[in-house]
Parts: C-alpha cells; structure tokens; sequence
C-alpha cells in the first residue's frame, strides 16, 4: 500500500506542476487569460497633446481644470504629465469605468468647452489613444517629484507573444526595484499590437537605477528586434 500511495503521490504533484507551467506560459504569452485579467470593462485613455510654445501655461492650466472637473464626474484615474525635455508637450492618462462612464465624460459640457477652446492653442490635433488592460495593478497616487516614463511600443502581429513575454517579465522585476510607484502596459483597443507602457518612479534617482538595471537591459536587447516602428520612450514630471 505504502508504494502505491507514493505512486498517486507523485502522480498528483506532476499533474499539479504541468497545469501550473500551463498557466504561466498562458500569462506570459498573452492570451486571453492574460489580456482579460482586470475581468471588467475598463477602459484607458491615453492622448498626447503639443500646445504652441507662447500657449505652453495657458494650456497647463485648462488642462488641470479639466482633470479636476473630470474627477468630479466619475473618472477612476485622470493624471495630466508634463514632457521634462519639450515642457509643451502633455500627456493625459485617464481611467474609466466603462465606455458608457467615458461616453458621458466626452459628451459632457465641459469636455466639449475644453476641445473648442484648446484646438486654437494647439500645434496638432490631440493624439487621443483608447485601450484595454494588458499587464495593470492598482497604483498608489504620485507625489510631486515622481518621475513618469511612459513608452510607445509597436510590434508586428507575429512579434506580438514574443513581446508580452518579455514585457511580463521585466514589470514583474521592475515592480520590486527600489522607487517604483507603478508599472503597467496597456494597448489599444482597435490595435492590440500597440503597446503603452506606464512607469512612474519616486524620484529621478530610482529611475536612473533602473535604465541601467540587468533585467531593463535584458529587456530593451530582446525588445529591439521584435519593433515594428522606433521605441518611443518619454520622461513626464505631473501637474
């Protein structure tokens, strides 16, 4: 009796390890399992504004109003980040319930005040992006001196598991490292091999440790040759 009960012993724990890798490889290569993680709705957008340098104050101030009425209305998360290098550029990164919960929110009268009274101060239209979760935590709220990095990544359709791999990967690393307030991925909805990803560091210190990271480096070597397009990575500071 005691060899056969051995024998299911082992048996059992093979089955056990087999399903857990199962269900690693599923995370790690960005199936389904992996993309609906949130298990809701959520919606994220992510626009990209350039004002005109004589506009660059008037357009930070209009842009802050419209996070904080946009709070008031409902949005889980409404961030505005300033470009540390091309201080006119902006950046919003908004967090909403569901598309019914945006759909107010865009046809809302000051969202539509906001638009008509921008557009004239503007070098370009808004870059506006809406996506799903990929890789998403709940963050903590950032303080003044956190760092944003916020990355563009685009890869052909092929590269596309390849590229969740080693994006789960290294923010499973860079989530431990010291200073790291968040880092997440998501991608857009209509485009799921674009990828956005959402760091945010306690303070310039931090991030520089982890540009220079082993597990960055391993990251940004694998990633390269999976691009489709140029890695479009930006420093933000938030107002």
């Amino acid at each position: 009796m005691q060899p056969q009960r051995n024998l299911k012993a082992l048996t059992m724990n093979a089955i056990r390890y087999v399903l857990s890798g199962v269900l690693l490889s599923c995370c790690l290569a960005g199936s389904p399992l992996m993309l609906s993680a949130q298990g809701d709705s959520t919606l994220y957008v992510v626009s990209y504004l350039e004002a005109a340098p004589a506009s660059q104050r008037q357009v930070a101030t209009m842009l802050t109003q419209l996070a904080d009425a946009s709070r008031e209305e409902g949005a889980m998360r409404y961030e505005v980040l300033q470009r540390t290098t091309e201080p006119n550029q902006f950046l919003l990164l908004e967090v909403w319930k569901d598309q019914r919960v945006l759909d107010m929110h865009t046809g809302a009268a000051h969202t539509k005040r906001f638009r008509e009274q921008v557009a004239p101060l503007l070098l370009a239209p808004i870059d506006e992006r809406l996506c799903t979760a990929t890789i998403v935590a709940a963050p903590p709220r950032a303080g003044r001196g956190t760092v944003y990095i916020v990355t563009h990544i685009d890869v052909p359709g092929t590269n596309r598991d390849a590229a969740l791999r080693l994006m789960g990967q290294v923010i499973d690393q860079s989530r431990n490292d010291r200073g790291n307030v968040r880092f997440d991925v998501v991608h857009q909805k209509d485009r799921t091999n674009h990828f956005t990803a959402i760091e945010a560091w306690a303070d310039q210190s931090s991030s520089n440790d982890h540009q220079l990271a082993p597990h960055t480096l391993t990251f940004r070597r694998g990633i390269g040759p999976l691009l489709g397009a140029l890695y479009d990575q930006r420093w933000y500071r938030p107002l």
